[in-house]
């Protein structure tokens, strides 16, 4: 097991902080680390693309666990996997496409593992027929605060306390998935152009559940009679009738490390104050609004560039700056539409540099404790950290999403107040006394642990 002292973040680069760090080549290491540790405790940590502070431990511990990923076998004729955390969505697609499989939900990017998509319960793109992660995962192991790993299964206190708990009840170190059948490794999209925000909750709307996987770029630069305008893709799994003839092999994107994981400008560090001026975040948002169809139907996509596009990105992350980038992701639920509304036009009115905004449909709600998604409407964006007011600015959205009884996703926070989650999740009582049972030395701890009071 290699130790080391090294300063982290999360993927949006603010507020790093100094951890010793360790790498286990095996459970037993792992619950050695967890045995052993100090008066900070420690907290899990996969591939760091959790934007906020979730996988950090300012002076404890954090236990890497992207060395554990073994696929432990695929039972391919009941359809499911028994692999270790630290495994990839990118790879596990990479290994169960070929099969007729895929996992059960996959989220905008497949560099997450199986435990951050479980202590995240990360929804998908089709939450209103799936759920999130966590609903599809039949048994884990809990590395728990004794040092000891226990089989944990759905239906108990412990497992909906996990799912979504971010760490915080122990150190999930594998699990058992169940997996969704596809006959191709194709999927046929729909692409619509929708000029304001009312058009584009409508065309959400229409036709109900038919196409399953659906998500919208918003324009949060346009102001106006075009405020909210937006792109709906919609899509779903193709059928060996929908393959053209001529279709060969498909060919997956390439591995993390090549052209997607290089910067947009190769050996340019961030800038002190970033490239995304309210000016130019306007342009670009509007080539992208202007060069899309009005109406598509029918396209095929390998199910990789579907699902994980921007993957195939370069990074964007000097964009906005040595300050990093803060991503807010809210929810409200159906009747809410009107604050929806608010929180467009007020960004749109701040001319806030704002190119990546994310909106989709939320079903039931998941079991998790802390679990984000309810049914209603998710809104994620990134905005440069350094903005002037921008802290202020959030608090009060915050205010306006808790008013509508609506919350602000945990696992990608970076500056929530602690009384403003407590607000947002009525379960947060309930998951602080069963930690307190189980851990009652707290064991398990993080920089948004500690700044939240979970």
């Amino acid at each position: 097991m290699s130790v080391d002292t090294v300063s982290l973040s999360g993927w949006g680069r603010t507020a790093p902080t100094t951890a010793v760090r360790f790498r286990p080549r095996g459970y037993e290491e792992a619950a050695a680390v967890v045995r052993g540790r100090g008066p900070r405790g420690v907290i899990a940590r996969g591939l760091g693309r959790s934007p906020g502070d979730a996988a950090q431990n300012a002076g404890g511990s954090v236990l890497d666990l992207s060395g554990l990923a073994r696929i432990g076998g695929v039972d391919a004729a009941a359809g499911v996997v028994r692999c270790d955390a630290g495994v990839s969505l990118e790879r596990l697609l990479r290994v169960l496409l070929p099969l007729g499989w895929l996992p059960p939900v996959l989220p905008g990017t497949g560099r997450v593992t199986v435990g951050g998509a479980i202590g995240s319960d990360l929804p998908g793109l089709d939450h209103r027929r799936a759920g999130s992660f966590a609903r599809h995962v039949s048994a884990l192991e809990l590395l728990t605060a004794d040092g000891e790993v226990r089989t944990v299964l759905p239906g108990t206190a412990l497992f909906d306390a996990t799912a979504g708990g971010l760490g915080l009840t122990g150190v999930v170190l594998g699990a058992t998935l169940r997996l969704r059948r596809v006959s191709t490794g194709l999927m046929s999209v729909s692409t619509e152009r929708a000029g304001d925000l009312d058009d584009l909750l409508a065309r959400f709307t229409a036709g109900g559940d038919r196409l399953p996987y659906a998500s919208a770029w918003v324009d949060l630069t346009a102001r106006g009679r075009a405020t909210g305008r937006g792109i709906l893709t919609r899509g779903e799994h193709a059928t060996p009738d929908m393959r053209p003839a001529h279709a060969g092999r498909i060919r997956l994107p390439q591995r993390s490390g090549g052209a997607a994981g290089r910067s947009l400008f190769p050996g340019l560090p961030p800038l002190p104050g970033g490239l995304l001026s309210p000016a130019a975040a306007a342009l670009c948002n509007e080539v992208r609004y202007r060069g899309s169809p009005r109406a598509r139907s029918g396209e095929l996509r390998p199910v990789p560039a579907f699902f994980h596009a921007s993957d195939a990105l370069p990074d964007v992350r000097p964009l906005y700056g040595r300050g990093g980038l803060v991503r807010y992701r809210f929810a409200v639920g159906y009747g809410q539409e009107e604050t929806l509304h608010r929180v467009v036009r007020r960004i749109a009115a701040r001319r806030s540099p704002a190119v990546r905004a994310v909106l989709q449909r939320f079903g039931a709600a998941d079991p998790g404790l802390l679990s984000f998604a309810a049914p209603g409407w998710s809104l994620e964006l990134d905005l440069p950290a350094s903005l002037p007011g921008l802290g202020r600015f959030l608090d009060g959205v915050d205010e306006e999403v808790a008013a509508a009884g609506g919350r602000v996703c945990l696992a990608q926070d970076s500056r929530m107040r602690p009384e403003t989650a407590a607000a947002m999740y009525p379960r947060l009582a309930e998951f602080r006394e069963l930690r307190a049972r189980l851990d009652p030395a707290g064991a398990f701890r993080s920089d948004l642990s500690r700044r939240l009071g979970l």
